[in-house]
């Protein structure tokens, strides 16, 4: 039952009799109060002041009134506000079966059905390690992609390669002089960072090192044979690197297609930027001038005629409309380069193709090290497969002290080791910046992702000894402000799950599954679920079972385990 809709019809029918009036919008305004005792909904008649010539406290009186329905225990004015209280067994009854018919499509919906999103996130770069600074773009890309798919759109998840530039040059010329296949066999993406940061402290001292590096760069675009040899398995030891860890996270792609590809397809953006004529040159190099849009202008090929990344990021919009026909296409990067996807949209709308408010960019912050930030040049790394082995292992190690004889125990430590990283990603709103902490990352205490499993595998535990042949729940038992408060959460799980998709904001569905975790420990330890009256012990495994669903929902949702047992 959607309670809001039908507070909304008690509202409109008051209007409609107390003043002839039709007014929008009501049902946008409902709202759920932070306290309990203020109510489950409230109306604020500020919305109606002007229309009804009214101060709002009048109009809460007014409207409260003779105000009656089957689910309502009454309604009544608080200042501006009108209050809503539900009759609490009704709440209950309606909540839980609602819950427990769609179990684990409880908030799931068919609002994307016919529409395809394309999510572009991760973004390897070739022959540079899978290191910490990509943690958040992996995992917030991976949660809108199920987030996505929950809400039944079909998605195509997008890893674009950084595999064109300078640097590949620059590799190749460090390759050859101080490397070796054999080398590279031993420690593939170690020796690969070992190389690039002595070329650049080479070349500090021996400039003529970039000019060697600028000749082999040269022969990876003329395709020469050595050069895409040794290119080309540099692309191998980085996939076959990464691949490891996006199995661990149980991440796969749909396209691995990258700067190299759209290099080649940038000739169609050119072309067409010309006979539309909304390209000009400037000083030797091809713009879009955004001067009137408040940017600078988007520089399209430089002096020499070479590509920069908006021209193939132009021309990867174009094919990937083309290929898929996306509803959206979502970009998930960092913050800084919000004037980059500024411009470059703009230049799409400006070539006359209305897709181009599909088009979103998803600006994440920066993850740096509490002793400063990372660089590939200066060798300052942080693999991220070492931070989740190290997580892992914590997880094993508290395990073993507290449940020596856990069966499948390295499995159950990987998804709670794992966990731990991602919803400390999570957690907060991917707009902050992230200084990466190892004790707060492995912390297994407080608000975590390994708290939130072991509430997922309570309930499990709990369902298991109280389950069995139950008689229908007495829900009235569930009247206490314990058992409401986890009642109320779970009803809101669905509206938070859309508004998270509204918002590309995954941490909101972190935040509210910490909180259905609380809010059940805290049912969990003021009723005792074994209650002898079995119809009381049914309406209680019954609000378990639902928490245990959207607790697993939830981290599902972030791409992590539910274990159900620890």
């Amino acid at each position: 039952m959607d309670f809001k809709q039908e507070i909304t019809a008690l509202i409109e029918k008051k209007l409609d009799e107390k003043y002839g009036k039709k007014i929008e919008g009501i049902y946008s305004f409902i709202e759920q109060p932070p306290n309990p005792e203020m109510g489950d909904y409230a109306f604020p008649c500020f919305r109606l002041a002007k229309e009804l010539r009214m101060g709002p406290p009048m109009i809460a009186k007014a409207l409260s009134e003779g105000m009656e329905a089957g689910f309502l225990d009454r309604a009544e004015q608080n200042g501006g506000y009108l209050n809503f209280f539900i009759k609490k067994e009704y709440y209950a009854k309606t909540v839980i079966e609602s819950a427990l018919d769609a179990g684990m499509k409880y908030g799931s919906s068919v609002e994307g059905e016919g529409k395809t999103i394309c999510l572009d996130y991760s973004s390897v770069n070739i022959a540079k390690p899978f290191h910490l600074g990509h943690l958040y773009t992996t995992v917030i890309g991976n949660s809108l992609k199920r987030i996505f798919d929950f809400l039944g759109y079909k998605t195509v998840s997008i890893n674009h390669l950084g595999d064109w530039g300078t640097q590949f040059g620059k590799l190749i010329c460090a390759f050859k002089k101080w490397s070796s296949e054999e080398k590279l066999s031993e420690n593939p993406m170690q020796e690969l960072v070992a190389i690039y940061v002595r070329f650049h402290d080479e070349a500090e001292k021996d400039p003529a090192l970039e000019d060697e590096a600028r000749v082999w760069n040269k022969r990876i675009e003329d395709g020469d044979e050595e050069a895409m040899s040794i290119y080309n398995m540099f692309k191998e030891i980085t996939l076959k690197e990464v691949k490891r860890i996006y199995d661990m996270l149980g991440i796969t792609f749909d396209s691995y297609l990258g700067e190299a590809f759209f290099f080649k397809q940038t000739g169609r953006v050119v072309e067409e930027l010309k006979e539309k004529g909304i390209m000009k040159v400037d000083d030797g190099a091809s713009i879009v001038d955004l001067e009137e849009y408040g940017m600078p202008p988007c520089l399209i090929l430089r002096s020499d005629g070479a590509t920069l990344y908006a021209t193939r990021d132009l021309a990867a919009a174009l094919y990937r409309k083309d290929t898929y026909d996306f509803y959206k296409c979502i970009y998930v990067t960092a913050y800084q380069q919000n004037l980059h996807f500024k411009q470059w949209f703009k230049v799409i709308e400006l070539m006359g193709y209305e897709w181009a408010e599909g088009l979103v960019h998803t600006p994440y912050g920066m993850v740096s090290m509490e002793d400063g930030a990372m660089s590939t040049r200066k060798g300052h790394v942080i693999y991220l497969e070492d931070v989740f082995k190290a997580s892992v292992a914590k997880a094993k190690q508290i395990m073993e002290e507290k449940s020596p004889d856990l069966a499948d125990m390295d499995k159950i430590a990987q998804d709670v080791g794992l966990g731990a990283v991602v919803f400390s990603a999570l957690s907060n709103n991917r707009i902050k910046d992230m200084v990466f902490s190892w004790d707060r990352a492995l912390n297994f205490d407080g608000e975590t992702g390994p708290y939130v499993q072991y509430t997922h595998a309570r309930c499990c535990s709990a369902i298991s000894k109280a389950d069995g042949d139950l008689p229908q729940p007495d829900y009235a038992v569930l009247s206490d402000p314990a058992s409401q408060a986890l009642i109320s959460l779970l009803e809101k799980l669905p509206a938070v799950i859309a508004e998270a998709a509204n918002k590309y904001e995954p941490s909101m569905i972190t935040r509210h599954t910490v909180d259905i975790a609380k809010a059940f420990n805290k049912f969990y330890f003021d009723n005792r679920i074994m209650d002898d009256d079995l119809s009381v012990r049914a309406a209680r495994v019954a609000l378990t079972k639902c928490a245990r669903n959207a607790i697993a929902i939830g981290l599902d949702l972030i791409g992590v385990k539910a274990p159900e047992k620890m």
